[in-house]
């Protein structure tokens, strides 16, 4: 959908409010620093001074506070002022963010970096830090906005930073986001919304629950996108933040798009994109002219779509009482005005995105100018657009790049918990050699010496037959948690590599309407059928030599085929699926309303597997196979099991199942999908 918006987000909020300091201060307040600043002695004083009407242009005229950053620079560098050095490259940099040209604003804030580094300035670091990963993030390189943010959540921890632990939880959450990992993205995010909701940040809340949002966009939950996004514009417009305010209204009219009430969308659309042209947000113009564009192409596409200028009713009750504050362009009657608005807005939105070199918005460009191209009859240079399309998603979506995001979060966790417990080694080691040395003092005074030695040398052995004893309890424990062959590998190295694996077969279930679910069940009977059918689910997948995974909410995640390979993965998980199937169609005969219907999705393909965490290890799968599964799911009905074409390829002379044709999947296109016939 919008890619890159939300790390922009963070690259704003974390020097937006200069612009709101700098308006609430006005021009008077400048003025009477540059009329101090001639009187001033080349000292660092002067540097401080230059730095802070850097930071007062920040918003106002990006090129003036360069000037006087450079100018601080330059001062900082003769005086070999190390801190005024950082802080102005620190300056230069934001404001080079401001004015959307990242590859100079990287070249400064890396400087600015290493100087904090060398230093220690943890305060400096752990915020450029942020602004760095943003911007990495911004140009899709998503191993390196990784790289950083793991470094930032770091230094938080160390500072017991709960609000910078919640902020940068939420960009962690982007990168998997980006990476197209939609599970693992909701799972940060909805620690970072707790942490946040704790702490009273309405800022975090409603950039997190704006980034909650996307990933329901991005599983097609329209209703609970639009539920995430009015919560974030709601907070967005309390404290007054235009940035987020013109980014979540935009999102809200393309959930609008998809509920097919383009007067809306057009409506919230025109009104973000004239706050960005505002605030002169280069990436955020370009992302509401990509999103108007894909608005009047779906008006296209569309054959219901009415010919109106009007406000279509919302959910057939009502009408929506924003229409009467947000007045919507005109809808041109005709398909060929509509295709000619289409590609006027995608064009100018693929412009600024090649200006500003960020591949998600011209992705996003050329996938829909490709179909408006197709539209119009103009097969050559749609090809052109899939072609150009095809060249920058292959570099972003690399199989490369998930391991090599795989990687760095596994390197984390295990050097968080080592360090940990290198720690606890440490004092341990101290406190056992103090006690040596006091006891060898002991028997040089006599008996009494030797007595204590003896009793030390028996406690010594208790403890350890103490610590035996836990260490098989451990042992245990982490037998129950992980697959035998990854829980040795992690005793014997003390960590385990992530493992590339090519055959296997990935099952993803879902309980149909599970949030309305609660309307009926109270909460702790909806736990508890949870729980039951849960624990029925991992029953029958034991059976199978099938890999429970991990529960998400009421999903349930199981893969056959690791961390041993299993000739016959396919087979086995569809006899689970049917199992699974059977079980929760005798429940709701028995139940009825006090359980679910389900959908079951699978697909088989390679994945990437490991451990992520130290406090509670779990072991996971990432790549595209698993977001095919989900897919599969996502288009199955309830009661049904639906399997990709690769999976049906290797059990269609064991199972009956019935083509469904190909059916349109949200970022896959057209794919085959099968009913297996239970």
């Amino acid at each position: 959908m919008k890619h890159f918006l939300k790390l922009t987000l963070t690259v704003f909020l974390a020097i937006g409010w200069g612009n709101t300091y700098a308006q609430k201060e006005g021009r008077p307040f400048i003025d009477s620093l540059l009329r101090v600043l001639p009187k001033l002695t080349d000292d660092t004083n002067k540097v401080k001074l230059l730095d802070t009407l850097s930071f007062l242009y920040l918003h106002m005229n990006p090129d003036e506070g360069i000037k006087y950053a450079q100018q601080g620079l330059d001062l900082a560098t003769k005086l070999e002022w190390e801190k005024g050095i950082a802080s102005s490259n620190n300056n230069i940099g934001n404001n080079y963010v401001v004015k959307t040209d990242y590859e100079k604003a990287l070249g400064y804030l890396l400087k600015a970096a290493t100087i904090y580094e060398e230093t220690g300035d943890k305060q400096s670091i752990v915020k450029l830090y942020g602004k760095i990963g943003s911007i990495y993030g911004i140009q899709s390189d998503y191993p390196k906005a990784l790289e950083y943010f793991l470094k930032q959540i770091k230094l938080n921890e160390e500072m017991g930073d709960k609000k910078g632990i919640a902020t940068t939880t939420g960009s962690i959450a982007n990168v998997y986001y980006h990476q197209k990992d939609y599970p693992k993205a909701l799972e940060y995010d909805f620690k970072a919304l707790k942490s946040d909701e704790e702490t009273g940040d309405k800022r975090g809340i409603a950039s997190v629950s704006g980034n909650i949002g996307n990933v329901y966009y991005e599983r097609n939950d329209y209703p609970k996108a639009l539920e995430y996004f009015l919560k974030s514009l709601k907070n967005f417009e309390e404290i007054g933040e235009k940035h987020g305010i013109a980014l979540f209204t935009g999102n809200i009219g393309q959930v609008y798009t998809k509920q097919k009430n383009y007067a809306l969308a057009l409506a919230y659309e025109q009104k973000a994109l004239n706050i960005n042209e505002e605030t002169g947000d280069k990436n955020n113009v370009a992302w509401q002219f990509d999103f108007m564009g894909n608005t009047y192409l779906s008006l296209v596409t569309d054959t219901t779509a009415k010919r109106t200028t009007g406000y279509p009713r919302f959910g057939g009750s009502s009408e929506l009482p924003e229409s009467k504050y947000l007045p919507s362009p005109p809808i041109p009657p005709s398909k060929a005005a509509r295709l000619r608005n289409a590609v006027d807005y995608l064009q100018r939105g693929l412009a600024i995105g090649k200006e500003i070199k960020s591949p998600a918005i011209m992705m996003f460009s050329y996938e829909h100018l490709a179909e408006a191209f197709k539209q119009n009859g103009d097969y050559k240079q749609a090809l052109e657009c899939d072609d150009n399309l095809i060249l920058i998603r292959d570099s972003v979506y690399s199989k490369e790049n998930d391991e090599k995001i795989v990687k760095m979060t596994m390197k984390y966790e295990y050097d968080r918990q080592r360090l940990a417990d290198s720690l606890k080694t440490d004092a341990k080691e101290k406190i056992t050699h103090i006690q040596l040395q006091r006891q060898q003092s002991y028997t040089y005074m006599g008996i009494a010496g030797v007595l204590l030695l003896a009793g030390f040398s028996f406690f010594i052995m208790k403890e350890r037959k103490k610590s035996e004893q836990e260490r098989k309890k451990s042992d245990t424990l982490l037998l129950n948690i992980l697959p035998a062959e990854v829980a040795n590998e992690l005793k014997l190295n003390g960590s385990t590599k992530a493992r590339h694996f090519d055959n296997v077969t990935v099952l993803f279930t879902d309980f149909v309407n599970f949030t309305s679910a609660g309307e009926r069940i109270s909460p702790q009977g909806l736990i508890d059928e949870l729980h039951a059918c849960f624990k029925a689910f991992d029953e029958i997948t034991s059976k199978y030599n099938i890999e429970k995974i991990k529960t998400i909410g009421d999903a349930y995640l199981a893969v056959c085929g690791l961390p041993l390979a299993d000739p016959k993965h396919a087979e086995n998980i569809v006899r689970a699926a049917i199992e699974i199937d059977a079980f929760m169609q005798d429940r709701i005969a028995k139940l009825g309303n006090s359980t679910f219907e389900i959908r079951i999705g699978i697909h088989t393909g390679d994945v990437v597997a490991g451990i992520v965490g130290v406090k509670k290890f779990a072991y996971d799968i990432w790549g595209d196979t698993v977001n095919t599964a989900a897919r599969m799911e996502q288009n199955s009905a309830p009661g049904k099991i639906n399997i990709s074409q690769t999976t049906y390829e290797l059990v269609k002379d064991t199972f009956r199942c019935e083509y469904r044709g190909e059916i349109e999947a949200k970022n896959k296109g057209e794919l085959k999908m099968y009913f297996v016939n239970t």
